[in-house]
């Protein structure tokens, strides 16, 4: 079984020696460190522990970050005079709004505050418009992360056809372009689409992304396909994926577990679209 599993600390661990390697030559080099700054409003465990994890992924690869925790009842005038804030420090090269945010604030108007050069989470409308039309962009974190396990399961993408379940505007829409970009046959299946089954059986690679315990059944799955699990879910068995993981390992070729897989590399894309940004020197994708 160990040989079929995609795993994500290895994939992370290859991914961030590179990062630390390449920000310790900046150090010899006698310039600043990147700097990311992480804005909270979220008191739930859920955040408190992706924050821990975001700490020591900062730590290990050697960048600053700046952790604000705001009251929850923030007001949006309040947010948004300390986005322009960080916008405007050349000393800082992301901005990480830490979701959800509270119910009062409306993510759509305070993710276009952010200066599109420092938004290394990929949602600002001029990140998303570019990536579409094929330009430089940010690309969301999960979507990359999805990418690595793929290039991992050493899976020629051109002419194979690809299935994602989910269409998110955070990972099936991005990773079904990627996959496009690689000249994949890409299908986006959700819950409207008629008779699932008999579309994902056919599929090279079939992308689990929609929020449900255990759905993807073997029936679902063509013989010797790679199925990367993006899903989080509990249930009564405890933490899983959007594949029944056990009813699947003996017919797939590679898969990726929940957890331990696609979640565990997603920091370590973020700490790279970090380094795209610090690079740019604050410029513009049009004149990189």
């Amino acid at each position: 079984m160990e040989n079929k599993l995609l795993l994500g600390k290895d994939i992370a661990a290859q991914i961030d020696q590179k990062t630390h390697d390449t920000i310790l030559e900046y150090k010899r080099m006698g310039k600043r460190v990147p700097k990311l700054v992480n804005i909270s409003m979220n008191q739930a465990a859920a955040s408190a522990s992706y924050v821990k994890g975001l700490i020591k992924k900062c730590e290990k690869v050697g960048v600053d970050l700046e952790l604000i925790q705001m009251d929850e009842s923030v007001s949006d005038i309040e947010l948004i005079r300390l986005i322009h804030k960080y916008n405007q420090m050349t000393s800082v090269d992301g901005i990480l709004l830490q979701m959800p945010l509270p119910s009062h604030i409306k993510k759509e108007k305070i993710i276009k505050e952010i200066d599109p050069k420092k938004d290394v989470d990929g949602m600002h409308p001029y990140n998303v418009g570019n990536f579409y039309l094929g330009q430089k962009s940010f690309v969301p974190c999960t979507a990359l992360s999805v990418m690595e396990f793929i290039k991992a399961s050493h899976l020629d993408l051109k002419g194979k056809e690809v299935v994602v379940i989910g269409r998110s505007n955070v990972i099936g829409k991005p990773v079904a372009q990627l996959c496009l970009n690689e000249h994949a046959s890409v299908t986006i299946v959700h819950s409207k689409s008629a008779d699932i089954e008999s579309i994902t059986s056919r599929a090279d690679v079939l992308i689990a992304a929609v929020g449900s315990a255990r759905l993807v059944k073997r029936n679902w799955i063509k013989k010797n396909a790679v199925v990367i699990d993006v899903g989080v879910n509990m249930d009564d068995k405890g933490l899983c994926g959007d594949v029944d993981f056990e009813n699947v390992i003996d017919w797939v070729s590679k898969i990726t577990p929940v957890p331990g897989g696609v979640g565990v590399v997603t920091n370590s894309m973020l700490m790279q679209n970090l380094l795209i940004a610090y690079n740019s020197g604050g410029k513009s994708w049009n004149m990189i």
